[in-house]
């Protein structure tokens, strides 16, 4: 394994935690859409539903941000501490979610059950709004200048700021992050749509889920497709072979996937994937397994569209502020001693996803009905 081998490795697995995080926002869908149910007892059934899937979402932020540390240190100082106000945004809105699923139906709640219900739309709604701005970035930009000389400095020994005092927030100035963002949002809502199908025995439920799959995929289409547009005509950052130069290169994106096929073909696999598992789901009263084709598409078309923005020398954070200082595989990474520790370490991984599909399996030996929130301890 050279250094530059581990360096791809690990922008593969990072790519594949974010992957798993976006299909996991199945859990914010379904929170931003609690008025599916007509009646107070329909919603603890949606609430419960995504409940029991919550932690395995915020298990994987963490695990994100904790592989973004350990692999990309200079990416992880630059963004979560110069974008900060971004990334607390973010945090917050878990918060939000985690402390209403725990107390909204505890004994001496003085808020009532509705006011953290309506957390949970506010977690539904900004969570993966905000996630999608902040991942937009990777291939518009942000504004941040490197200064790897000022280790040295006694007086300022931080090499990374923030180019200006909005400190991640002027990520929002740019529509075309907000178009992504708003594609996340509603991704999290058809894949929401599709889990609560899957999960809930209730017709109605199922019923005006299906419904509002159709709308929400619609939106998903369009704003993913104008972005997907955007990135592939666009011009991209490359990484001069020779001397490590960030240039100007323009379809930079485009011809990445023609040049790495494999990944435009998983790309496209992934992208049938999705339209079975969604159009099956609109067209056939009787299917309700549509979250796991489109679960697995989705995982597979973020992971190849991350690998387009780090691999084939593209810098994958690029500065708006100062060209040279956007980050790339190479200049971000850890030493090779840590990356090469962490490969070994790394091989662990399939064993927790076997644990985590175990659990999920035991937790959806059946499905979730009315008879079962009345007489079970429920959210």
């Amino acid at each position: 394994m050279t250094y530059i081998f581990l360096q791809h490795y690990w922008w593969f697995v990072v790519s594949l935690l974010g992957a798993i995080l976006v299909f996991l926002m199945f859990v914010q869908g379904a929170n931003s859409q609690l008025s599916i149910g007509a009646t107070e007892m329909e919603r603890r059934m949606i609430v419960n539903s995504s409940g029991r899937k919550w932690e395995f979402t915020f298990t994987t932020l963490v695990t994100f941000g904790g592989a973004f540390f350990a692999s990309f240190p200079l990416f992880y100082s630059t963004s979560f501490g110069g974008a900060y106000w971004l990334w607390m945004a973010i945090l917050f809105t878990f918060v939000l979610q985690a402390v209403s699923y725990e107390f909204q139906n505890k004994i001496g709640n003085v808020f009532g059950p509705r006011a953290y219900q309506w957390f949970l739309i506010i977690n539904g709604v900004f969570a993966p709004l905000l996630l999608g701005a902040a991942v937009a970035t990777f291939f518009t930009g942000s504004n941040f200048i490197v200064e790897k000389n000022n280790i040295i400095s006694e007086m300022q020994p931080v090499i990374s700021r923030w180019a200006n005092a909005s400190h991640g927030l002027d990520a929002f100035c740019n529509p075309w992050n907000i178009v992504f963002g708003i594609a996340v949002l509603f991704l999290s809502r058809v894949l929401g749509n599709l889990y609560i199908i899957n999960n809930i025995a209730n017709e109605n439920i199922r019923s005006v889920a299906s419904v509002r799959l159709v709308g929400n995929f619609l939106v998903f289409l369009l704003t993913f497709l104008a972005f997907l547009v955007y990135v592939l005509v666009k011009d991209g950052y490359a990484v001069d072979a020779q001397s490590g130069e960030i240039v100007i290169e323009p379809y930079k994106y485009l011809h990445n996937l023609l040049d790495m096929w494999y990944v435009a073909l998983a790309v496209l696999a992934g992208v049938v994937a999705v339209l079975y598992g969604v159009g099956k789901t609109i067209f056939s009263k009787t299917y309700i397994r549509g979250i796991w084709p489109a679960g697995i598409g989705v995982v597979v078309v973020v992971t190849g569209l991350l690998l387009c923005a780090g691999w084939n020398g593209t810098a994958f954070y690029p500065s708006t502020a100062d060209l040279q200082s956007s980050l790339t595989i190479a200049n971000s990474c850890s030493s090779e001693f840590t990356l090469r520790t962490m490969a070994v370490v790394s091989i662990l991984v399939p064993f927790v996803l076997a644990y985590i599909f175990y659990a999920w399996r035991k937790i959806d030996s059946k499905e979730i009905t009315a008879e079962e929130i009345l007489n079970d301890e429920s959210y």
